[in-house]
């Protein structure tokens, strides 16, 4: 009632003294309707203004976190986390043996060319970049370092590059972002998925615990998904398409994967509120100033290559893989043993087991295999999986999928599927909530709560209700 005497008041204030003797009743009535529908949308406006507002504060608090102590693992340097594969031992053999792999001091650094500036310029500008930068001595600096300074680290970078970017830019293309994201994976691990940084940043995209596992990423005694190439690139996916939903910026979104969004709302209030890159560059943390710069430097690097004599490292890994989805426990020896894969080769492809065991019994579980062995593999699961059966399972403590501890099974992180059985467990969606929080609380994946609840995209509502698992 309140509403109508309001939209009413309205009307009449807004009409000639005349006009509103003259309306009918009926007008009055009309008049009064479609201001009452009009109020109706703005109010459902600021109520999703509102939501959308908590939900960017929730996303911004969640892209802060870790990722504040994070440092760039290609530019600092990086460790292998594994030496124990022909992948982990050809990082290893090389790292001593890089040309211009010295650590150089970005901020006072001066390298020269005999390539012309006019050249250089009009070489950045042909590449037609979706994310750019203005061509300024900072930026050379870092052209010259990826195309003149580093020629052994970029032939291995370009070998990998021919193995990896398909899969980064076949995720890149699904969430609709810029390609050229692709080349932060050199920036950040030179495309090593064993990479770790000196702060426990690991994989190609160099994920700090706490920000993997808000993203979905599975880490538990047996698998880290930090550093499956397909996994991780997908989390990075998600991670730099929140972070432009904060900053509707390319340059400061990615400044942020690298220094956290709190240090760059920092730079942004220190530079009087500006948010363009290079207003805020000098208040950045030191490895982050060179991180948008040294991307350009490297997507540079690639694009001209041919120029500069860079090409290729041959590479062992397979050229085509394929996927084998498993139910039931299996060590690589069991499938090494029996169809002569290499061991090096299971652990190269499927980086994410790092105990050379997949816990299928826990839940569906992924083996990559290089394309001509997928066939002998489904006709000889039976005797694959019986294969020294007990002895490895008794020697790894694995029992139906989980760890045992004193004998005792311990559940792994996906107890909780979709082919379990009992009934649905929900969960409602409050304030500040993700689908990478959600998930981390209830003990599953990302993938899974958009499987069960039949979601096309990450975007939940306050107070909807999602399957979170079954009890």
């Amino acid at each position: 009632m309140r509403r109508s005497i309001l939209a009413l008041a309205l009307i009449l204030c807004f009409l000639p003294v005349g006009a509103q003797a003259r309306k009918s009743r009926k007008q009055l009535e009309q008049d009064n309707a479609e201001l009452l529908k009009k109020l109706e949308l703005l109010e459902a406006e600021l109520s999703a203004f509102r939501a959308d507002a908590a939900e960017r504060e929730a996303i911004e608090a969640e892209l802060s976190g870790e990722n504040e102590n994070k440092v760039s693992a290609a530019l600092e340097g990086y460790t292998s986390a594994s030496t124990d594969t022909l992948l982990g031992q050809w990082y290893m053999h090389r790292r001593s043996n890089v040309s211009g792999r010295e650590m150089y001091n970005m901020d006072s650094v001066h390298f020269t060319t005999d390539v012309p500036d006019s050249v250089l310029m009009k070489r950045l500008s042909d590449m037609n970049s979706f994310i750019s930068l203005p061509y300024n001595e900072t930026v050379k600096n870092y052209m010259i370092l990826y195309s003149e300074k580093m020629p052994g680290k970029m032939g291995q970078m370009m070998g990998l590059a021919e193995y990896y970017m398909p899969i980064f830019e076949e995720t890149f293309r699904r969430y609709e972002l810029p390609l050229e994201l692709k080349y932060l994976a050199v920036i950040e691990s030179a495309l090593n998925p064993r990479a770790e940084s000196r702060v426990g940043a690991l994989g190609q995209w160099q994920f700090m615990y706490r920000t993997a596992k808000s993203y979905g990423l599975r880490i538990d005694s047996f698998i880290d998904e930090r550093m499956d190439p397909l996994l991780s690139v997908d989390a990075a996916a998600r991670y730099l398409r929140d972070a432009y939903r904060i900053f509707q910026d390319w340059p400061l979104a990615i400044s942020s994967y690298n220094c956290g969004s709190g240090n760059v709302n920092k730079a942004i209030k220190r530079a009087g509120g500006k948010t363009d890159f290079w207003s805020i560059y000098e208040y950045l943390p030191r490895e982050t100033r060179g991180y948008v710069p040294a991307m350009v430097g490297a997507m540079y690097a690639f694009n001209y290559a041919n120029e500069y004599g860079l090409y290729p490292e041959p590479m062992s890994m397979p050229i085509y893989v394929d996927t084998v989805h498993l139910h039931r426990n299996l060590h690589f020896a069991q499938v090494s043993e029996t169809l002569g894969i290499p061991m090096d080769d299971l652990r190269d492809l499927n980086p994410q087991y790092h105990k050379d065991i997949v816990p299928g019994a826990g839940g569906d579980e992924v083996l990559r295999l290089p394309f001509n062995y997928t066939s002998a593999f489904l006709d000889m699961q039976d005797s694959i999986y019986n294969y020294r059966s007990e002895e490895l399972f008794t020697a790894s403590k694995v029992q139906d999928g989980r760890e045992t501890v004193g004998g005792r099974p311990v559940p792994t992180t996906r107890s909780s599927s979709s082919g379990s059985t009992g009934q649905w467990v929900y969960y409602k969606v409050k304030s500040g909530d993700t689908l990478g929080k959600i998930a981390q609380k209830n003990h599953c994946t990302v993938k899974q709560l958009k499987s069960w609840n039949n979601l096309k995209s990450d975007r939940i509502n306050i107070g909807q209700r999602l399957k979170v698992g079954k009890k």
